[in-house]
């Protein structure tokens, strides 16, 4: 035992087994919550201890962040310098080794890593010299194009088979794709240059096709260790495979039970296959829980159980015990909104700082009411996983069409609206607006008659048609509708490699717009709010607390006292789409354990009721949480209040049918169930 560190004192006893037993092939089953990161970094300063040097030791891990903490935890612990360590992220090693030997795969140490913007550019290079006429007809985007060709990569499969199973409006495209593979691989190599998938699969040929090469590698690192292993692509997986063939002492921690990244190509075989790769592999868990409530952890415990395809494993709380997370059905989606923004209010009056509350959900577009509320009561929030609701592309970009309705001499609303159509340049944008702005009314720029090219005509008559359609309308959300079932349809779809989730986004918009009768006072709402979520003449709070809005996601690896889990409902979550993937449910399952482990004391989950403007729909609770008993909840009989709500909500239709009272019996009925 160390006499410079008392790993008895500072680790439990699962930890302590890992730490002192590490040798050889190695999986730790790593619980929400249970310091992996701890055991990790003590295993590493335990090596160094006993001898081992630290150009022996070779640490993986996903982000830079990660590695920065992990290192300079065990420096701190190991009270020793630590230079000569291999750390960092998969990415970062490969680049460092292949700085070695670069010319033994056709390039020089001095090649360039090309960033996204430089990725995207190049691909369109590449189109131009192939021929392809992006201008002819919708063709994805660069960006779109570099998503597909990355997955591809990193899942290890043909192009084809993405298009086939994943783009399938793109398939059409396979033989482009098939050349483009080719051609962009060639000007590659041709600048000396490589993408970020690049330094991976580069590394891998490396070692492959130089077995001295990887000889040299595994003969020095004598410990791997690798973190979040449940990430892992396949490729990863087999560099460490490589990296450790000499010593096999591979020491990879992980959690099966939080594997959600299919979507990034991560495959979740690699942790649960552990032991058939390596037959004489240890196994240890780590179930102890520093987190969470007993009361959380019963849910989240009881959630995962439902998985078939997992290693089984319990967390146990050393937290004291407090009351059990509430579930809370609301009338709609704006119920359900200001709900949450009333518990935060309870929460921040006992005095829970802002920054210790999260609210979480399943997808971006679910938070779009809640962000809504938000601002209205001027309550700061820190978005997680990209823009806020108001301030994404595409939701500007139907806000600018409405804004023509509104007022046809927007020139700003002009500009947005002609730069996405097919053959409209900036020049003849330019003239359009120049002609409009004599003009009194929207139906009257529809008539105009503009000397235009060919294209750019062409385009313009497709514009007018769906102006057209707009002057016919006038509440919010039909003209929301009018616009994305459009042309502005096929321009998501080409241009960004998540339309699916866009368009999501903006249905929840048109929902969110039936609340309201007229455009100008909706358009003056959404203008008196700025991109950080406060109201404008209220904007000097940058220095302020805020909560967090985030998606599940993004969330991972994160904790707060208190987590919302919202718009826990059939049909959003799981995602539809996930029910028709391989494995798809359970990894939504893990998502829903992901996010309930996420929450240290308090913990909501929420859900409407129905959804819908004139024609209500019922909508059921997630399957998640209708499998889960009802005696692991706070008081889930105080439903009955809100399912009062959802009464009166059927009364003001009238019960002009009976379909609709029918709904509303078989809705209470199925509630009352929960």
């Amino acid at each position: 035992m160390s006499a410079f560190i008392d790993y008895e004192k500072d680790l439990n006893k699962q930890q302590l087994e890992v730490v002192l037993h590490g040798d050889g092939p190695v999986l730790v089953l790593a619980g929400a919550g249970s310091g992996k990161t701890r055991t990790i970094t003590y295993r590493v300063a335990y090596l160094l201890e006993h001898g081992v040097l630290p150009q022996q030791i070779l640490l993986l891990t996903f982000t830079n962040k990660a590695a920065k903490e992990m290192l300079t935890r065990v420096a701190k612990l190991a009270g020793k310098d630590l230079k000569g360590l291999w750390g960092g992220t998969f990415h970062s090693i490969a680049n460092r080794m292949l700085r070695l030997y670069a010319h033994k795969i056709g390039y020089t140490q001095n090649f360039t890593i090309l960033d996204q913007e430089d990725t995207n550019s190049l691909i369109k290079t590449c189109l131009k010299e192939m021929n392809v006429d992006t201008k002819e007809r919708r063709f994805p985007s660069p960006a779109n194009v570099a998503s597909i060709l990355s997955y591809a990569r990193n899942a290890s499969v043909p192009v084809r088979s993405v298009l086939e199973n994943r783009n399938t409006n793109f398939f059409s495209l396979y033989s482009v794709f098939d050349r483009l593979v080719e051609v962009y691989a060639q000007h590659k190599r041709n600048a000396d240059a490589m993408d970020f998938d690049d330094l991976l699969l580069n590394l891998q040929k490396l070692l492959v096709e130089n077995p001295d090469i990887c000889e040299q590698f595994s003969n020095q690192f004598r410990y791997v260790l690798v973190d979040e292993y449940q990430d892992t692509n396949i490729i990863q997986a087999n560099l460490v495979r490589l990296l450790s063939a000499t010593h096999k002492n591979i020491l990879v921690v992980g959690d099966d039970a939080q594997s959600i990244y299919s979507f990034r190509a991560a495959c979740i075989r690699n942790i649960l296959d552990f032991t058939k790769m390596y037959p004489s592999a240890k196994t240890f868990r780590l179930t102890t829980n520093y987190r969470s409530t007993p009361e959380i952890l019963d849910i989240a415990n009881y959630s995962i159980g439902n998985n078939f395809d997992q290693f089984k494993k319990d967390l146990k709380s050393i937290c004291p015990s407090l009351e059990k997370p509430r579930l809370t059905g609301l009338a709609n989606g704006i119920k359900e909104a200001q709900y949450i923004t009333k518990e935060i209010g309870k929460l921040i009056e006992d005095g829970v700082p802002l920054s210790e509350i999260a609210v979480l959900f399943r997808a971006a577009f679910h938070s779009q009411a809640l962000e809504f509320e938000l601002m209205k009561r001027d309550i700061p929030y820190e978005y997680r996983g990209g823009l806020r609701f108001f301030a994404r592309a595409h939701v500007k970009d139907v806000l600018a069409y409405l804004r023509l309705k509104a007022n046809p001499k927007d020139e700003a609303a002009w500009l947005r609206v002609l730069g996405h159509q097919h053959g409209i340049g900036i020049v003849t944008a330019q003239k359009i607006i120049l002609n409009i702005q004599s003009v009194g009314d929207l139906s009257q720029v529809c008539a105009m008659d503009i000397s235009l090219p060919k294209k750019a005509l062409s385009a313009w008559s497709s514009l007018t048609g769906i102006l057209r359609e707009l002057i016919s309308q006038s509440s919010p959300s039909d003209l929301i509708r009018i616009v994305t079932e459009g042309d502005y349809r096929s321009f998501i779809e080409t241009e960004y490699s998540d339309f699916k989730d866009r368009l999501d986004d903006l249905e929840q918009f048109a929902l969110f717009a039936e609340e309201s009768s007229d455009l100008t006072k909706f358009l003056s709402e959404l203008s008196l709010t700025d991109e950080y979520g406060v109201a404008k003449d209220n904007s000097d709070n940058t220095n302020q607390e805020q909560i967090v809005l985030s998606t599940i996601h993004q969330a991972k690896g994160l904790e707060w006292d208190a987590v919302f889990v919202i718009h826990v409902v059939d049909g959003k979550f799981p995602s539809p789409r996930s029910m028709n993937e391989d494995g798809g449910l359970e990894e939504e399952r893990r998502l829903f354990y992901v996010a309930t482990t996420r929450a240290r004391k308090k913990l909501y989950y929420t859900y409407p009721m129905t959804s819908g403007g004139e024609l209500y729909f019922v909508l059921q609770p997630s399957l998640f949480l209708q499998e889960l008993p009802k005696k692991l909840f706070h008081n889930v009989n105080k439903n009955k209040i809100e399912q009062n709500e959802v009464a009166i909500v059927f009364d003001e239709l009238g019960e002009r049918t009976g379909e609709i009272n029918g709904k509303r019996k078989s809705f209470l009925r199925s509630v009352d169930e929960l």
